[in-house]
């Protein structure tokens, strides 16, 4: 008798167990899914609200990296004096400057696309003291048209730190 009663009793709660593992299950995957679809919009507002970020910080690289090719640096910062060393030096401040007015725009940009960016900075900076260590330059106009030479015969680092960019920006699209 006692065990009739025992199993008439699992046997009206069994409904109401089977009714509990689903309630619970069910509110479980709802609860994935509300948070999933919160985390979706909140990323989707934040990727909106970033982008033009993002894209601006494309543009003001790519302006520096075009303000950094030889050729437009010598065109915009002339000498202020006869000495080399003294206009190879201008020439490197303004590149110095023109990069740590940029530095916080390495937050919006890929690691691999800052490290050539800043790559092309530094081979810049070492074309033009390669410049400066030729015998041939004794002033800052002689320096300039070594300069300008080289550039003649070879690419500007900017440009690969440039076609990387570009590259990076299309791939947002």
């Amino acid at each position: 008798m006692e065990m009739t009663r025992v199993f008439d009793l699992f046997m009206y709660a069994m409904p109401t167990i089977i009714t509990g593992v689903i309630a619970y299950y069910f509110f479980r995957e709802h609860t994935r899914n509300e948070d999933g679809r919160r985390r979706f919009l909140l990323k989707k507002d934040l990727q909106v609200n970033a982008m033009p970020l993002r894209l601006q910080a494309y543009e003001r690289m790519a302006l520096f990296l075009e303000r950094i090719t030889p050729s437009k640096l010598l065109i915009r910062v002339t000498p202020i004096s006869s000495s080399k060393e003294d206009y190879e030096a201008l020439l490197i401040q303004n590149i110095e400057q023109e990069f740590e007015h940029n530095l916080s725009q390495q937050i919006y940009v890929s690691d691999k696309c800052w490290s050539i960016i800043t790559a092309s900075k530094n081979a810049t900076i070492q074309l033009i003291r390669k410049a400066g260590l030729s015998e041939k330059a004794d002033t800052a106009n002689k320096l300039r048209e070594i300069i300008l030479t080289e550039m003649m015969e070879r690419r500007a680092p900017s440009d690969a730190g440039l076609a990387f960019l570009k590259e990076e920006v299309s791939e947002i699209w």
